[in-house]
């Protein structure tokens, strides 16, 4: 596993929610990604404030905090 970026994308139904730029591990064999705990819950809480928001799409940066 190496240490990588990927974009996450949440179906909410009445909304998309896309996050760019998300840290996680990538198996450099496969390239199953993995996220940690911690990232898994931020992106919770970013995929639960931009719910709503009544967007019909949302673009958004992950923070950059150490994951």
């Amino acid at each position: 596993m190496s240490n990588d970026f990927t974009t996450d994308f949440t179906d909410l139904g009445s909304c998309m929610v896309i996050i760019k730029n998300v840290p996680c591990l990538s198996c450099e064999q496969c390239g199953e990604t993995v996220f940690t705990g911690t990232v898994i819950r931020q992106l919770e809480d970013m995929t639960n404030a931009l719910k709503k928001s009544m967007t019909e799409i949302a673009v958004v940066q992950y923070p950059n905090k150490v994951a």
